[in-house]
């Protein structure tokens, strides 16, 4: 079986970092990927895409991106689901296995060694 996903897109807000109960790194971003064509008004429509990212990817994308920037992301498409009001509700997402920051800015902005560092960490 094949499950593998890999999208380039928009960062929709600042990613927070949290940490689970045993103090493992997590970070739940939605990236805006534009579609391949226009629609009937002529614009580009976009699909807002959940992805989650775990450990040093989710603590280097909490440290380095901003709403705006472009990441790269390749991962696996996951679905769970949970109970709300007595109704189970399911959630598709994809689960992070790289990112690559694609965002010029974020990588100016940060110091030579650490650009090195995080390219090392997150590969």
């Amino acid at each position: 079986m094949i499950n593998q996903v890999t999208l380039v897109g928009r960062l929709t807000r600042d990613p927070e970092l949290k940490k689970t109960p045993e103090g493992t790194a997590v970070t739940n971003i939605t990236l805006a990927v534009n579609r391949q064509y226009r629609n009937h008004n002529g614009d580009i429509d976009a699909d807002f895409v959940q992805c989650t990212l775990w450990r040093k990817d989710a603590e280097y994308t909490c440290r380095y991106c901003r709403k705006g920037d472009v990441v790269g992301i390749t991962g696996r498409l996951q679905t769970r689901h949970y109970e709300k009001e007595g109704r189970r509700v399911y959630v598709t997402e994809v689960v992070a296995e790289s990112i690559r920051f694609l965002s010029g800015k974020s990588h100016d902005s940060m110091p030579q060694h650490k650009r090195e560092e995080a390219a090392i960490e997150i590969s």
